[in-house]
């Protein structure tokens, strides 16, 4: 099936997405799919997916101003 090949490419599924909140800002998260992030604009933090599962630990985030965020 085609859902087993999503996940191992880190997508997350829809339902959980619509749950999770950033835990820095306690704001929502966007997907990026192209990155398998999770991204939070008013922390400018990204979450990790591996495997499918959000890393939603804020050590383990991409911080979007060391690699600029998109304008």
């Amino acid at each position: 099936m085609s859902d087993t090949s999503a996940a191992s490419h880190g997508s997350v599924d829809p339902k959980l997405l619509e749950i999770l909140v950033c835990p820095a800002s306690r704001q929502p998260l966007r997907y990026d799919r192209e990155r398998g992030e999770l991204v939070s604009e008013a922390a400018r933090l990204a979450y990790p997916i591996r495997d499918g599962v959000p890393i939603m630990l804020i050590e383990e985030a991409r911080k979007l101003d060391e690699e600029g965020s998109p304008a």
